[in-house]
């Protein structure tokens, strides 16, 4: 408050300059006329301090900003009670030494002119206004006094005319001051709501808009020595705290994840939080090994273990890097390509960070041309649906078929399905190609022997689909299957974010008669909680036990133990990929009770299936009739 009072004593140079002139032509013309040397003399000094006054005036206007707001005053209070002292003693000079009328009436005017309009000038500061008033005045009503007679009328005009100034220049003060206060008050609020608009409520980042104007500010304040590095996080597993904890422990998280990022990160660095459970940093780097520390110390920082509403959490993030010019030429660029690399990281689990390649972009390209194609080849009905059996390994005879999708493309041939199953899964595009699946499979299926059951595999993303379960109850509706014919294959990874919505879907189904297995097991997140959890019927021990390269006595033991537990459960156990009758023995021996795999027959197209099954039960009743 008070800087700004004392600033507007410089505010106007210019009606400075213009009084301090007219008291110089006063003074001049007062020398001129009064011939006497006690009017030269106070004439001058008032040239004088008028011409110091406007120099230094001048030139601390330019620097008042820069100065304390006590300095500031006290210079300017220097020079104006000497000018205005001057103004006085020359007013009363004149008077005094009996001066020609002309200049007494000069010098007297100005000096009363010049209190009232300083007063006025100077009202941000009552002290310097008032000051200035009565030595300008003062000597002229002194010799009033002194003189009597008329001079009485003087002073007492004096007198009134000081008072009424005074209480002009205190009500000018006031409302002066009142002004700055409530424009003070209005900027404050514009500022605090200026942050409001680019700050994050939970984690008081800044937010997108924010990230927007700090990230410029970096890029155009980046010297051509230095890169720019964005990192782009996103919080493993955040949606299960939500759901478990409830959102005030899941802001607790993002508030804890944000002051970890805020330690890591550098003091001159834009930080943002995204959107959700996602984390932005912009920074100036010089190289991209310094990009790679900064990574590490953001992973190593975030990965610390915490305490949230009683439990302990570890929180984890993927992220994706990129640079500044090598990634892209500009921010908007910059950020597809974290975001890109981001997407690389969340793909592939990865618990460091990931920086951006130019290879990511042809994926990305050859992952946007496969899902183009996909959603065609589904409208198209370019897909077919083969099925392998499942043979029971004591009797020989097929128990069940599995169905497998297969993609003949019109141009390119076949495409496997570990090329395009994955995009569908990442796309969603699963979710349309997995109930299709299902409901071809079912009409194949219905026209099978009633002991012969269907497998159908099922992605954790077409699980967790809302509507997923009414979807396969309408598809075994439509096709009137029973439901007990249907086994619905899932993988351990589905149960690594182990929420209520699988569950629910899981109960819902197997209330209705569908069965489940446990595919690929061994490979992933083993865990016999959810074998005892969930109702599966059947394990399916992966095909790395049975024929991959590193079988032996280890894997042996292992299908053994698997065995033993589903004699013990009552469970079916599959052996996959089996491909010569070696193998088929020793896990017969081992205890597995079905097979599956090339030794058997590849999977193959439903009127092949139906043949399969045909011939099954010809031979069967050959058998039969022999023995009869």
């Amino acid at each position: 408050m008070r800087r700004k009072l004392a600033e507007t004593l410089y505010s106007q140079p210019a009606s400075l300059i213009a009084g301090s002139a007219a008291g110089v032509a006063c003074a001049g013309a007062a020398m001129s006329v009064a011939e006497s040397r006690l009017v030269d003399l106070a004439a001058g000094l008032l040239i004088l301090t008028a011409l110091l006054r406007v120099a230094v005036a001048t030139w601390l206007s330019h620097r008042a900003g820069q100065r304390d707001a006590r300095s500031i005053e006290t210079i300017y209070e220097i020079g104006a009670f000497s000018y205005g002292l001057m103004v006085g003693a020359l007013a009363a000079t004149t008077l005094y030494v009996g001066a020609p009328a002309y200049a007494q009436v000069l010098t007297v005017a100005y000096a009363f002119a010049f209190g009232v309009g300083i007063a006025a000038r100077n009202a941000g500061r009552p002290a310097v206004a008032i000051g200035q008033l009565l030595l300008a005045t003062v000597p002229t009503a002194a010799w009033g006094l002194a003189a009597g007679g008329a001079g009485y009328a003087l002073a007492a005009a004096s007198v009134l005319i000081v008072f009424s100034v005074v209480s002009s220049t205190f009500d000018f003060f006031r409302t002066l001051r009142e002004q700055i206060i409530v424009a003070d008050t209005s900027a404050l609020m514009a500022e605090k709501m200026r942050e409001l608009a680019r700050t994050d409520v939970v984690t008081e980042l800044l937010n997108r808009d924010g990230l927007n104007e700090e990230a410029h500010r970096l890029l155009m304040q980046l010297p051509d020595e230095r890169k720019l590095a964005l990192f782009w996080l996103d919080l493993e597993r955040f949606k299960e705290i939500n759901d478990t904890l409830g959102h005030q422990a899941g802001d607790q998280v993002l508030a804890e994840a944000a002051k970890r990022i805020r330690r890591a990160a550098p003091g001159d660095a834009a930080i943002s939080r995204f959107g959700g459970d996602e984390f932005i940093v912009v920074a100036s780097v010089a190289d991209r090994g310094e990009a790679e520390h900064l990574a590490q110390a953001l992973d190593t920082e975030i990965a610390a273990p915490t305490r949230v509403a009683g439990r302990r959490i570890e929180i984890c993030a993927s992220m994706g890097v990129a640079l500044l010019p090598d990634d892209g030429p500009d921010l908007d660029s910059l950020m597809q390509a974290a975001d890109l690399a981001l997407y690389h990281a969340k793909v592939g689990r990865r618990e460091a960070a990931c920086f951006f390649d130019r290879a990511m972009t042809r994926h990305l390209v050859r992952k946007k041309e496969i899902e183009t194609d996909l959603r065609a080849a589904i409208q198209r009905d370019e897909l077919s649906i083969f099925f392998q059996p499942i043979v029971d390994l004591e009797t020989g005879r097929i128990r069940t078929f599995e169905a497998l999708v297969r993609w003949f493309h019109p141009e390119k041939g076949e495409l496997r399905p570990d090329e395009f199953i994955p995009v569908a899964e990442e796309t969603g595009v699963i979710i349309t190609l997995g109930n299709w699946i299902t409901a071809q499979a079912a009409r194949a299926c219905a026209r099978w022997p009633e002991d012969v059951t269907l497998a159908v595999n099922l992605s954790p993303v077409q699980i967790r689909a809302p509507g997923a379960a009414l979807g396969i109850l309408a598809a075994l509706r439509d096709a009137q299957l029973d439901p007990r014919r249907l086994e619905l294959e899932v993988t351990e990874s589905l149960f690594i974010d182990d929420d209520a919505h699988t569950a629910r879907f899981i109960e819902e189904l197997a209330a209705a008669g569908v069965r489940f297995a446990l595919d690929d097991f061994g490979t992933g997140y083993s865990s016999l909680g959810y074998i005892n959890k969930f109702p599966f019927t059947k394990i399916k021990v992966d095909r790395s036990f049975v024929s991959g390269p590193n079988t032996g006595k280890n894997s042996d033991a292992i299908i053994r133990a698997v065995a033993e537990m589903g004699t013990t459960l009552g469970m079916d156990i599959v052996a996959e990929g089996l491909e010569t009758l070696e193998q088929v023995q020793a896990v017969r021996d081992a205890g597995c009770t079905l097979g599956q795999g090339y030794y058997f027959s590849r999977a193959v197209p439903d009127y092949l299936a139906a043949m399969l099954l045909s011939q099954e039960r010809r031979g069967c009743e050959a058998e039969r009739l022999v023995a009869g």
